[in-house]
């Protein structure tokens, strides 16, 4: 029976094996109660037993043994489906292989032949483009030739007159032997002429270079002279800091070395101090002394032995002197003798 807040906790057959004697009550109260109980439909028909709930787990077990025994069969016969479809895989695999591999083969001799034939035809249209060039500069040259070949013609008919005189020039010239000489021989000063032209040139063009390379190497001597003078004055500022800084830490030792011989000295007074006031209080004891001058723990600490002796007999006799004590009191021959 459903409820949201039962008043009381009970199990299935209420809670008859914890508390029997008082089961059966709490459970009629727990059910006459409606406050906190919600009544579902048919519920005072009666429910399952028990042998009912089993017999129908029983059944209810068989149907899925069976269940389970035919999902079985169906996983083994799709498992040997599977395994064929799998054998049938690699076989059709291996088949895609072999023919990817003549394919690709096939296509890599395709891509070469097209790249040897796109090669060629590069190299066969270069070779017809440089020939159409050819063939047009033969062409202007051809028609330049025809243009000079004119222009020849007409120019020997306009220099005929000019060979007439050529031949009578060198008929009465003793120099030249043949007019052919005599063109030669003004081709070679032409010649000449045009050489020693480039020739002035080149040496001009040489001499300004030359002017430039000067020019170059005195603004780099210059800027260099600059820059070692920069340096010198550089070298100079720092020379004059070490300089002053040198005199400076020379002042500074000196004043430390002066400290050091002051405090060597006050040291030595001081031990000799020390010495001569132990070897005097020894004197005074009319000991020896034992303890060397460099052993002055043990020899401040006899002095300051000495001195709270000192103090106490000083002591002693100042009492003595305010009460107006006798001089022989027992127990005061130290002291007497320490005073004497």
């Amino acid at each position: 029976m459903p409820r949201r807040n039962p008043t009381k906790k009970l199990d299935v057959i209420g809670s008859l094996d914890l508390r029997p004697e008082t089961a059966v009550g709490d459970y009629i109260e727990s059910k006459q109660q409606e406050e906190l109980f919600i009544k579902p439909p048919h519920q005072d028909s009666a429910g399952d037993s028990i042998e009912l709930l089993f017999i129908a787990n029983a059944r209810e077990h068989e149907t899925m043994l069976k269940l389970q025994q035919e999902m079985l069969a169906n996983a083994k016969r799709q498992s040997e489906i599977n395994a064929d479809r799998v054998r049938k895989m690699y076989k059709t695999q291996d088949r895609l292989r072999k023919r990817f591999i003549e394919v690709n083969g096939f296509i890599k001799d395709c891509a070469d032949k097209k790249r040897i034939a796109e090669k060629a035809i590069s190299e066969e249209t270069l070779l017809h483009e440089e020939l159409i060039k050819s063939s047009e500069k033969y062409k202007e040259s051809i028609a330049e030739l025809k243009v000079f070949r004119g222009a020849l013609k007409a120019t020997v008919e306009e220099f005929k007159p000019y060979e007439k005189v050529l031949d009578e020039v060198v008929k009465v010239s003793d120099i030249f032997v043949s007019p052919k000489d005599c063109m030669d021989r003004c081709d070679a000063l032409m010649l000449a002429q045009v050489e020693i032209n480039n020739l002035e040139q080149q040496k001009t063009q040489e001499i300004e270079e030359m002017r430039k390379q000067m020019v170059k190497i005195t603004n780099e001597a210059a800027l260099t002279v600059l820059g070692l003078k920069n340096d010198l004055a550089r070298l100079e500022r720092s020379y004059n800091q070490s300089r002053s800084l040198c005199l400076k830490w020379e002042k500074i030792l000196a004043g430390v070395k002066d400290s050091i011989s002051t405090n060597y000295l006050a040291k030595e007074r001081t031990l000799d101090a020390v010495n001569v006031l132990y070897r005097l209080l020894c004197r005074r004891r009319d000991m020896e002394p034992t303890y060397m001058r460099s052993d002055v723990e043990n020899c401040m600490d006899f002095i300051k032995e000495e001195v709270e002796l000192l103090k106490a007999i000083l002591k002693q006799f100042e009492e003595r002197k305010a009460t107006k004590v006798p001089d022989k009191m027992p127990g005061t021959t130290a002291i007497d003798g320490a005073e004497c």
